[in-house]
């Protein structure tokens, strides 16, 4: 009997194939207690175990071929810290020593600790980081079955064939999708995860079909049901009728042509019908990012987020020295094309393993961490940290080009402050601000910024808009509620209001403006932004190429008059 099973969408295309289930994510084990005399054993054992995990990852990181997507790489480092982590086997060492359990039952606890931590963060890419750690420990504990002979994790099989297959699981780990020959799916179905998950990352980087967040599909799909994942939908449909089946195929030979399609005019310039041209860049994670945007034909970066070369680093972050190599193997990777280095975004949704001073304890406890010491408010909160951050991007920029982007500016104020770090970075240094060319932009991502952009521009070289915060912050929504995501809209009239105020007055003052949020790789938003003005867009690589095409369709003289009427009675009283 034919069903249906809903999802997010992560990778637009069609799937069809035969379902292979593998048990992943979190398994049941045997808990028990162990006797005094028997800890060092079970603490021996639960080392043990993390570091064969441990040498696994290696091995496959070194074994990665040539032509592997480079988020592969990046995830696997990430695996690899968090098995070696000092706090997280500290804290499953606790479990064994203080309340005597099993090594399997110690694993748990500590998984079941650290997720709720994860739980708690408000940026949704971090908070589905959660599943990393989920994945980590599911190896750790199929070693530990191994040991015993009693695997508490699925043996992979040979999937020879000549049937398509398609990859269920409650979650999927990149080490677990290494274990199987390449190529092998040709679709992803998880019950967890969201858009910005390492599965996702993955599925978009192979260009894979991919639905997320199902919550029951490793449950309801049998092993070898004839399953398609809709990509653009967010629908799987199992066991197909033959007329569903048929369009199925029609579209999937559709989306080939199309992607052939796309492929042809990835280094052709991005230039509206009306001959306006349009910057396509991307925004990246790390540096090793780098290549992957380019070969999609990205003209630059849009957006570094260096928080990450911050975390999952054992209290100890990193050195002047260790980001200005991370920035500066960027800038030379881009070879010439503008890199824009975002300054840590970080707070109390999103902490930092720091230890437990003074200085730390006044970033714990806060009540709504959206609204707490994050981002620019946490970097001007610990000056030593910002001032060396910025003197890191002052040497990159020594280099080749790049811009400064500061996050989740509010006021001028804050602005002035950002200044007056960045000149005493510069002294420190022993250079002049003029010796060194490095625009300095915002990040607009609330509403005040939006609102007040004319006060801040005579202080700014560019602005670049983040749409996600900007509308969780606009609508009174928190992403992370799922009892209220649903009215996470960015068609509302106040949402666009905002966004063509900030464009239209960066435009009157000569400033470069940009979008880096979800709303610039989305191709339903290309006109709509381009009719605003808008002639930077930055998103994830794999979306260039679509959201191109978009950009050679459309006249920004007809778009801009079809979309100015839909905001013009909400955008009365916004300029400053």
């Amino acid at each position: 009997m034919s069903f249906q099973v809903f999802g997010i969408p992560v990778t637009k295309g069609v799937a069809i194939g035969r379902a292979v289930l593998v048990a992943s994510g979190r398994v049941d084990v045997a808990h028990y207690f162990v006797e005094d005399g028997s800890v060092p054993i079970e603490v021996g054992r639960c080392l043990t175990a993390c570091e064969q995990v441990a040498h696994e990852l290696e091995a496959l990181r070194e074994a990665l071929p040539s032509d592997a997507p480079p988020e592969l790489d990046a995830i696997l480092d990430v695996h690899l810290m968090l098995v070696r982590d000092p706090d997280f086997i500290a804290g499953a060492r606790q479990w064994i020593e203080v309340r005597r359990y099993n090594a399997e039952w110690a694993l748990t606890a500590q998984l079941e600790v650290l997720g709720r931590q994860f739980d708690e963060m408000e940026d949704d890419y971090l908070r589905e980081r959660k599943s990393d750690l989920e994945q980590v420990i599911s190896r750790v504990l199929e070693a530990l079955g191994r040991e015993r002979g009693t695997n508490t994790l699925v043996s992979q099989r040979d999937f020879a064939g000549a049937d398509p297959l398609l990859l269920v699981a409650a979650d999927v780990s990149p080490a677990d999708l290494m274990g199987f020959r390449q190529g092998v799916f040709q679709g992803f179905i998880t019950d967890v995860g969201g858009r910005t998950s390492h599965t996702a990352i993955i599925a978009r980087s192979m260009g894979i079909p991919a639905v997320v967040g199902t919550r029951e599909a490793s449950r309801l799909i049998r092993q070898d049901d004839w399953v398609v994942v809709d990509g653009d939908q967010g629908v799987v449909v199992v066991d197909p009728s033959p007329i569903a089946l048929e369009e199925y195929r029609f579209r999937q030979r559709q989306a080939e042509l199309e992607k052939a399609r796309l492929g042809r005019f990835r280094d052709k310039p991005a230039v509206t019908l009306d001959g306006q041209r349009v910057s396509m860049l991307a925004n990246i994670e790390l540096p090793s990012d780098v290549d992957a945007a380019v070969a999609a034909g990205a003209e630059g970066v849009g957006l570094f987020r260096t928080e990450f070369l911050f975390m999952n680093r054992g209290g100890q972050l990193p050195s002047e020295d260790e980001q200005y190599m991370a920035y500066r193997s960027a800038v030379e990777a881009l070879a010439g094309r503008m890199l824009t280095i975002r300054t840590i975004d970080i707070g109390a949704d999103k902490p930092l393993d720091r230890g437990h001073n003074g200085a730390d304890a006044r970033h714990d406890s806060v009540l709504n961490p959206a609204l707490g010491l994050r981002a620019i408010r946490w970097s001007l909160a610990e000056p030593a940290m910002f001032r060396q951050q910025l003197r890191a991007v002052i040497r990159a920029a020594q280099h080749g080009p790049v811009r400064l982007l500061i996050p989740m500016v509010g006021s001028l104020r804050e602005l002035e402050q950002v200044h007056e770090h960045l000149n005493m970075a510069f002294n420190q240094l022993d250079l002049d601000r003029s010796e060194v060319n490095l625009p300095v932009g915002v990040m607009v991502e609330v509403p005040a910024a939006a609102i007040s952009i004319g006060s801040l521009l005579p202080a700014l070289d560019f602005v670049s808009i983040g749409t996600n915060d900007l509308i969780q912050y606009t609508l009174a929504i928190d992403r992370a509620d799922e009892a209220v995501s649903r009215l996470y809209d960015p068609w509302h009239p106040a949402v666009l209001a905002l966004i063509a105020n900030v464009i239209t007055e960066a435009d009157r003052a000569g400033k470069d403006v940009s979008v880096c949020g979800e709303m610039a790789g989305d191709p339903d938003f290309t006109a709509l932004l381009l009719g605003y003005g808008l002639r930077q867009f930055s998103m994830h690589p794999s979306q260039i190429s679509e959201v191109k095409q978009a950009v050679l369709r459309t006249d920004t003289v007809k778009a801009g008059a079809k979309h100015a009427p839909k905001i013009a009675s909400h955008a009365i009283g916004l300029a400053v």
